[in-house]
């Protein structure tokens, strides 16, 4: 009896293997078709293909984008960040296609893919508004440029030197070196003041000297004193004249022309240097002063 069910039993294995070969799996193949030794060099063929084409996608995306961005740094009067953004939607463009390709080499029918994708996108948009908002926002900022990496700015109530514009936020570092992170949404959807945009600007003064000093003399030592510093523009010219006359004061306004690069270092110079000469020269400054009159009870 056990001679005779081992024999059925070593029997059987063939027929069980052959069983299982002949069963289909996919679209009338059998499970013999797919072990066979052609469909696997084919499989194969089209494995190697693949990765081949993923290789040469990564390669001609990289090389592309870095050809992009070195026309950007090659020429200074180029922005430099936009050609950074069109260089990476360069590189992720030709990786997009190159997995379409691949999916095709698989016989995969790409076209109700991006139609998911394209669901799932609409999906993830009115999840995402917000960030959205963001990145649209810096799209229109990097394509218009109101500003680039480097420029002293104001926007949405914050001011500072530009250290970089990416798509959802700009970064400032503001004059005392403290990093601020604005949202590109509420850079673009405000008013935004740019410094850096003109080489020059107008530097404004008010000094006021006492009612009984020579207004001539006052008046030649501060634009003698402007004017002697190297920073002072003669183009265009310099504006001096009295402009107020003041509870304790006559006033003068002073406006000079000055580098943007040297504004705001040669405005405070200015004040300092014009109060020493007007000291020299013996001309008060004069300050508001108040009389307190006790009354004693008799």
């Amino acid at each position: 009896m056990l001679v005779e069910d081992d024999s059925a039993t070593i029997t059987g294995y063939p027929f069980m293997f052959e069983t299982i070969l002949n069963y289909t799996l996919y679209d009338g193949k059998t499970v013999g078709d797919y072990l066979s030794l052609e469909f696997m060099v084919g499989v194969g063929g089209s494995i190697v293909g693949a990765l081949l084409l993923l290789f040469a996608g990564l390669f001609i995306g990289g090389w592309l984008g870095r050809r992009i961005r070195g026309i950007g740094k090659r020429y200074a009067h180029l922005d430099a960040t936009l050609f950074n953004f069109l260089g990476n939607i360069a590189r992720y463009a030709v990786m997009a296609f190159t997995v379409l390709i691949v999916l095709n080499t698989f016989g995969i029918q790409t076209t109700s893919i991006v139609a998911l994708i394209g669901a799932a996108g609409l999906a993830i948009g009115l999840a995402l508004q917000g960030t959205l908002s963001n990145i649209a926002a810096g799209v229109m900022i990097i394509l218009f440029r109101p500003f680039k990496i480097g420029d002293f700015v104001e926007v949405a109530g914050m001011s500072g030197s530009v250290k970089d514009i990416s798509l959802n936020y700009t970064e400032l570092a503001n004059p005392s070196n403290v990093q601020v992170i604005v949202p590109n949404s509420a850079v673009w959807g405000n008013i935004i003041t740019n410094f850096s945009t003109n080489d020059t600007r107008r530097a404004e003064w008010t000094f006021g000297v006492a009612y009984g000093a020579p207004l001539n003399t006052a008046e030649r030592v501060i634009k003698e004193t402007i004017l002697s510093d190297p920073r002072s523009l003669q183009e265009p010219a310099p504006f001096l004249q009295v402009n107020n006359l003041g509870d304790f004061s006559v006033d003068f306004l002073v406006r000079v022309w000055v580098k943007s690069s040297d504004y705001f270092q040669y405005q405070a110079d200015m004040k300092r240097k014009v109060k020493e000469a007007l000291d020299e020269a013996g001309i008060d400054i004069p300050f508001p002063t108040h009389a307190v009159i006790s009354n004693e009870a008799t």
